[in-house]
């Protein structure tokens, strides 16, 4: 009669084991995200300003993988569109940085100037282009060297530099000039100095390098700005100080986060009208769009959630609550998860988007303000 119960117990534990181990697997594979093919990693880098560091994140086992110091108050953190690699700038330092994401350590420094507060890259990848505020000064660096291949001049405290969609023209925000400089992409000469609201400071433009739309750091305005005519065409007063600027993948619309008047405005590019206002909240701040312009996430880093937004239809959606003070975010590949920063608590949020639920807080470093996302 022992003998049999052994038996049976042998022949139940078998199955349940397979089943256990089937269960295991389904659940590694639906953690693993559809486009993330055997050998390739998915990371986030996140920059710290507060002890100078920036924290590698593995996104499939979402654990952090390595602290990685790159200088006093790092910010700018991007991806290099075709290199495995992170950059960003460290504004205390002057320099830029690079992080080679295999072995996530600091590869290269880049002595660009005083002040650079973020970088753009062409869109090949072969160049990088940053603006140092405190000389006054637009440097490109040459991505496979990294060396500095040309500088230009720009006006008073150069906030930042955006290169064209078209790869032809650098656009500057210069904070303390109230003017836009525009630069030539391979030579950083001069081509126009165009005047535009107080304190111009973020820069949005067309995918079809058409306009620009600067934001004013002193004022309710945003600038629009005609590249091809190199004018002004209109300071749109949008209600409130600007926070973040998101275009619309088609370029049709803008969409811009203000804190101060608790929303967000929406402008009709073409017409360079503002067409709609939507109340979001206390503080929005910032916002990340999915990859189809199906959804708009706006952080409030007063209310301690994010907000999604339906944005053909307008309609704003249940607050997915996300820490105590959520800033920057983004979006991974293929739109699954979004990962927020929060600058209090000092954690990564990790939301699932399709179920609009918190996954997970993972610990960054100190004060962490920018973050970028690398598939490599």
């Amino acid at each position: 009669m022992l003998l049999k119960k052994r038996r049976l117990n042998y022949r139940v534990v078998i199955p349940l084991g397979i089943l256990a181990l089937a269960g295991l697997r389904l659940l590694l594979l639906e953690r693993l995200p559809a486009y993330l093919r055997p050998g390739l990693r998915l990371d986030a880098y996140v920059a710290n300003t507060a002890d100078g560091t920036v924290t590698a994140i593995d996104l499939v086992k979402l654990v952090p993988v390595a602290t990685i110091a790159v200088g006093a108050e790092p910010s700018g953190v991007r991806a290099h569109p075709v290199r495995d690699e992170i950059w960003g700038v460290s504004s205390d330092a002057g320099v830029v940085w690079v992080i080679d994401t295999r072995s996530n350590a600091v590869v290269a420094r880049i002595p660009v100037g005083g002040a650079p507060f973020a970088l753009d890259f062409s869109p090949d990848g072969r160049r990088a282009y940053v603006a140092a505020s405190a000389s006054n000064s637009v440097a490109a660096i040459d991505c496979a060297s990294r060396r500095i291949v040309a500088r230009g001049r720009a006006g008073r405290m150069p906030w930042i530099a955006r290169l064209t969609p078209d790869g032809k023209t650098v656009v500057v925000s210069n904070r303390d000039d109230a003017t836009v400089s525009l630069l030539d992409a391979n030579t950083l000469s001069p081509l126009a100095v165009v005047p535009v609201a107080p304190r111009p400071e973020q820069i949005a433009i067309l995918p079809d390098s058409s306009k620009a739309f600067i934001t004013s750091g002193g004022s309710s305005q945003v600038a629009v700005v005609d590249l091809r005519r190199r004018v002004l065409l209109a300071n749109l007063d949008i209600g409130g100080i600007p926070d973040d600027l998101d275009l619309k993948g088609d370029g049709g619309e803008l969409y811009i986060t203000m804190a101060e008047a608790h929303g967000l405005v929406i402008v009709n590019t073409q017409t360079n009208d503002v067409a709609e206002f939507l109340l979001l909240g206390m503080a929005p701040t910032a916002g990340a769009l999915a990859s189809d312009d199906s959804v708009f996430y706006v952080s409030d880093s007063m209310a301690g959630h994010v907000v999604p937004i339906a944005i053909d239809q307008r309609r704003v959606a249940r607050p997915i609550q996300v820490g105590q003070r959520p800033g920057q975010l983004a979006l991974t590949p293929g739109d699954d998860m979004l990962l927020v920063v929060d600058a209090q608590s000092n954690d990564l949020a990790v939301v699932r988007t399709a179920t609009s639920g918190l996954i997970t807080l993972i610990p960054v470093g100190q004060r962490p303000r920018d973050i970028a996302i690398k598939m490599f």
